[in-house]
């Protein structure tokens, strides 16, 4: 297991709610939305990164490990974590930055 990256699971679905815990923990945050079949190559973010899966679903993968998101579910990627994202329903989801 990459312990860079923290794969969570909740019951916490409420937009504001996951809006109010990323910021009190230091994150920008935006909602974002991927359209069924939306795929991301591998590729790495500059600064510290979470997903937070209000509706739908997105698949999640690194070099070793691979993880489905539901709603309430979240991954948190360090700085330059080499990853993909792929969706085959579409999904919803809050994104945080942390500099």
């Amino acid at each position: 297991m990459d312990d860079r990256v923290v794969f969570r699971s909740s019951d916490v679905m409420d937009e504001r709610l996951v809006e109010e815990e990323l910021r009190r923990r230091g994150y920008d945050t935006y909602v974002w939305t991927d359209a069924p079949g939306t795929y991301y190559p591998e590729h790495t973010h500059p600064y510290r990164e979470v997903r937070w899966v209000l509706d739908g679903e997105v698949e999640i993968g690194t070099a070793s490990e691979s993880y489905h998101l539901k709603p309430g579910d979240s991954i948190e990627l360090a700085p330059g974590v080499e990853h993909w994202a792929r969706t085959t329903k579409g999904v919803r989801y809050m994104c945080g930055s942390k500099r």
